[in-house]
């Protein structure tokens, strides 16, 4: 099972939009799509969850793509360490 990030995603992007989109190219196990508090609108990023051969094939049909004028950022999630987020200093 393979976790990808997608990013530059429209503010309008709906939960089934978002899923419909990587479905394409196999079967979502999980996702989750960043919302703002207060909006509720899509913060721009989100995660699919597929297996391994499905997730690598959506990537590589998705990564740059465009959808509502916006260049897609499609790739394996990173494991964040010492050097991601917002950490202390």
């Amino acid at each position: 099972m393979l976790r990808i990030y997608a990013g530059n995603l429209p503010e309008d992007l709906t939960e089934k939009e978002f899923t419909d989109l990587f479905a394409q190219h196999g079967r979502v196990r999980g996702f989750q799509l960043a919302r703002d508090i207060f909006s509720g609108r899509c913060r721009g990023f989100g995660f699919i969850e597929m297996e391994g051969h499905e997730a690598r094939a959506a990537i590589g049909a998705l990564n740059g793509a465009n959808l509502r004028g916006k260049c897609l950022r499609v790739n394996e999630e990173r494991p964040r360490g010492r050097t991601g987020g917002r950490g202390r200093r």
